[in-house]
This record gives structure tokens, C-alpha cells and sequence, in this order.
């Protein structure tokens, strides 16, 4: 499978993606990766240091004739998330991405890709190994856990770095120019509550929800998709409110920077509701795929009947719970009045965890207005403390405030619409990008991000385009001659 990637065209980029994707580097788990990108800094004879959380640095000087261009961060996270299909056998600790191609996609089976941001750092890899590829000095930064927390971005102390442009491979689209980023906060309800005996009239049920596209959190958050957990709520409530259905555990979606797609839930209903529990579930069910058809055809909510639960959750605690997740904001919560169709405030309710007296719901909330940010979170802590839960806000990082004057972009837009003969489409997304944390200790480092396309970022559905890699690269390498002098 990988032979076939290797082959790919540009080789020097799809080869050093494929021995990339070979190393295990889920999030928060990134030793292997760590270790292997000093091990390739070390083979290089470039200096090559890991600094005190994790983040490999490598230095390269400038080829001939480059010496007088200001020197370049290239930067990229390390890690990638992980995300399976529930049929798919995959254990990200131990095994390598399994890819293939389909027509003009590079794609993995049943697993994210890890394009995300592992072309970025088979770029970065590519370059630092050639030997005939003009650019000025630089400085490869590679970040780790840019995916659940921006820990590596946010520990990269001041005075390490010297460049004074720094190139950000994170984007997923290869017309666009980044200049600006959304800031995020994660926003964690939780609370006990007594487990009652289920009583002997019951009958149990297990409901799932699945073949939900999911996504990037940030990236697609404006696009309609269906979110398993408020799928999941909506049906709970109505069994409480027809039928007095009561919740035994609920175990939904997985990273809060993925939209979720699947949830499952055990309940039990009175044996006397059975038949008109099922008609009346149905009836929802066909509802809700009616409202979601042409963005999730593949939607699939079963519900089957299965050993009573020993155990309910206490009503009072069920009745609030289920109303705070129905009352608490999903996708949009404010489009930017400054930037056309920017979505400048969301919020995705990305897992619930109902289980042994235990209630955890975590939600990832995002805006480029900081004070936007901390209105919704509020709203958020406002809505579950109302129903006894205790709410953190933990995570906070800053966005990135756009520089339309910068020297950077002056290049970069240039450069793309002399390669490709139409103009780039330079904006701001509303997706988690490291250069606003970096800017804090570097506030005079020049910013921009732009990369190959990805399409399903966070999910299964992840691919990477093959003629669209091509044209990036050559991008990356105009962009490096054009570098501007110190």
C-alpha cells in the first residue's frame, strides 16, 4: 500500500509522508514521533534539539546564494487525531496509518489520515533532506500536541527561535492564505449522582446513533452536520417526556475537536410503553433523518432491545441533565461582522459521558473575538450549573489577529497568482492554528499559513488531494526563492 503512495509525484514529499505515517503519534502520545524527528535532524548532521516539552527544533543554514535572506520557521504539529470507524480493528499506539489511493485521494482505511498535519511536516522533512532546492536559512519547528491542547506551541519559551518570518503548513485549502485564526477554550461540565435499582417492570434498551460525517470542529462547524450527542439528547428527551424513559449510561462522540459521530446509550422504559415506545421512536427517527438528508444520507439511529440495565440514573439529576444538552449551544453561535462568511464564535458539544454515578460533558468552544469567546463560554457554565453541575474552563488559548501589511503575504500572493494565474483567497479560519500562541513569545515574528487540500480533517472520511500536493510544492519552493532579503 505504501509503494503505492511512495510513487506519487512529488516523490520527495509523498515518500517522506509515508515514512512519517509509519510512526504511531496520537496525541499526548508523541515519543516515537519525537524520537524519530531527532534521529532524522541527527542522520542530516543538522543541529537538531528537543526542548523541555517536547518540541524538536532543526536548523539548517541557507544554500548558496541565500545568505542574506531573513531567516524561516517552518513549522508543523507532530501529532495527528485519532479517529476510527467503529468496525475498524486499529490500534493508533502501536500501528501505522494503512493508506491507498482512489482516484485523486490519498486515503486511509477506516482511520483518519493523518494528513493533518503530516503533510506539513513531510514538507518541512523534504526540504532539510535536499540537497538541489534553493531557500534561505532555516529553523523546522516541529510542535506536539497542537491537536488536544496547543501544549507544545504553548511551551516553546522565547529566545529559541531566530527567524523573523514564519511559515505555517496547517491549511487545508490550496487557494488560501491564512493570516488569522480562531482562539479556543475547553468547557467541562461535571457531577455525580446517585444510581437508582432499576425496577423490575422495566425492560432495557440500547440506542445508537452512528454513520454521522463528523469533521473538523472549526473548519465545518457552519455546515449543517448532525452532532450524535444532541442527536442522541433529543431523542432521550422525548422517551422521558412520552414514555418516562430513564438512562442507564451514555457514552458519546470522542475528541472535542471532532464533531461527533457516533453515540450509544442504555435505557429502560415501562414493558407496558414497549409497543408504543418503538412507534413513537420511530416517527422521530424518520423526523430527524428527513432534517439532516442531504448532509448526512448515511445517518443511522437503531434502536434494539437488550438486558435490562441493573441501574438508572437518579430522575431529578436525568431531568436536568438532558435539558442543560438541550439548551446548550451547538455550531454557530456569531458570524464576524468584519470578514465575509468568517464564523467568529462556535461551540461543539463533543462528548458525554453518563456512566457509574459519573456525568462529563466536554465541550470545545471557539471565537477570533476574545470577548466573544468568554460570552459563549459563560452561556455554556451558566447553562449546566444551572442544572448542579460544576463547570471548568480550562485550555484557553489566544486567536491570531490578522496583519494584511505584512511582507509575508506580499510574497505569497505574488507567488500564487504567477503560478496559478488566479488570485489566492487570503482569510482567516475559524480553526485552531499555533502562530496566534507562538506570537505571544515571539510578537515580531511575521505569520502566514497556507497548505495542500485535505477534505473530512478529524475523521475517517480524511483525505488528502494528489494534484493538489503537486501544485503546493511548488508553491512551497517559489516561496522560499522569494524570501526577502534581512
Amino acid at each position: 500500500m505504501n509503494s503505492e503512495i511512495r510513487a506519487l509525484q512529488p516523490q520527495q514529499l509523498w515518500n517522506k509522508f509515508a515514512d512519517l505515517n509509519a510512526v504511531p503519534r496520537p496525541s499526548k502520545k508523541e515519543e516515537r514521533v519525537i524520537a524519530f524527528m531527532k534521529d532524522f535532524g541527527a542522520k542530516l548532521g543538522l543541529d537538531t534539539i528537543e526542548d523541555e516539552v517536547g518540541n524538536v527544533i532543526i536548523k539548517k543554514p541557507a544554500t548558496a546564494g541565500m545568505e542574506d535572506r531573513v531567516t524561516i520557521v517552518m513549522q508543523s504539529h507532530l501529532d495527528m487525531v485519532h479517529q476510527k470507524n467503529a468496525d475498524t480493528d486499529f490500534d493508533f499506539d502501536t500501528q501505522g496509518i494503512e493508506m491507498y489511493v482512489e482516484g485523486d485521494w490519498v486515503r486511509a482505511k477506516g482511520t483518519t489520515l493523518g494528513a493533518d498535519n503530516g503533510l506539513g511536516v513531510a514538507t518541512i522533512m523534504a526540504i532539510l533532506e535536499s540537497t538541489d532546492i534553493a531557500h534561505p536559512a532555516i529553523e523546522a519547528l516541529f510542535t506536539i500536541d497542537e491537536e488536544t491542547g496547543m501544549t507544545g506551541a504553548m511551551g516553546l519559551k522565547g529566545g529559541l527561535l531566530e527567524g523573523g518570518i514564519l511559515l505555517n503548513l496547517d491549511t487545508e485549502e490550496d487557494d488560501e492564505i491564512g493570516v488569522g485564526c480562531a482562539g479556543g477554550i475547553d468547557v467541562t461540565a461535571t457531577r455525580t449522582y446517585k444510581e437508582e435499582e432499576t425496577p423490575e417492570f422495566k425492560i432495557g434498551y440500547t440506542i445508537t446513533v452512528k454513520g454521522l460525517q463528523g469533521g473538523h470542529s472549526g473548519m465545518d462547524i457552519h455546515k449543517g452536520l448532525g452532532n450524535a450527542n444532541k442527536i442522541m439528547n433529543r431523542l432521550l428527551f422525548d422517551g422521558f417526556e412520552n414514555f418516562g424513559l430513564r438512562i442507564a449510561e451514555i457514552d458519546g462522540g470522542s475528541l472535542r475537536n471532532a464533531i461527533p459521530r457516533e453515540s450509544k446509550a442504555i435505557v429502560a422504559i415501562d414493558a407496558v410503553h414497549e409497543a408504543a415506545f418503538n412507534s413513537d421512536m420511530q416517527i422521530i427517527i424518520s423526523t430527524i433523518k428527513k432534517e439532516l438528508k442531504t448532509m448526512e444520507p448515511e445517518l443511522d439511529i437503531t434502536i434494539e432491545t437488550s438486558e435490562t440495565p441493573k441501574n438508572i440514573m437518579d430522575l431529578g439529576v436525568q431531568e436536568g441533565v438532558t435539558r442543560a444538552i438541550y439548551a446548550a449551544l451547538n455550531g454557530v453561535y456569531r458570524m464576524s461582522a468584519d470578514i465575509t462568511d468568517l464564523v467568529e464564535t462556535s461551540n461543539n458539544i463533543a462528548r458525554v459521558i453518563i456512566k457509574d454515578g459519573n456525568i462529563k460533558i466536554g465541550c470545545l468552544t471557539r471565537s477570533s473575538v476574545e470577548s466573544s469567546k468568554t460570552d459563549l463560554a459563560n452561556t455554556l457554565r451558566a447553562t449546566f450549573e444551572l442544572t448542579g453541575c460544576e463547570v471548568e474552563c480550562s485550555g484557553d488559548y489566544p486567536g491570531w489577529t490578522p496583519n494584511m501589511d505584512s511582507s509575508i503575504l506580499k510574497v505569497l500572493s505574488s507567488a500564487y497568482e504567477e503560478l496559478n494565474g488566479e488570485k489566492a483567497h487570503v482569510a482567516a479560519c475559524h480553526a485552531g492554528l499555533e502562530c496566534g500562541i507562538l506570537g505571544t513569545n515571539y510578537p515580531d515574528m511575521e505569520m502566514i499559513s497556507f497548505g495542500p487540500t485535505i477534505k473530512g480533517a478529524h475523521s475517517p472520511d480524511e483525505r488528502a488531494s494528489i494534484s493538489s500536493a503537486k501544485k503546493y510544492w511548488n508553491f512551497v519552493l517559489e516561496i522560499l526563492k522569494r524570501i526577502p532579503k534581512q
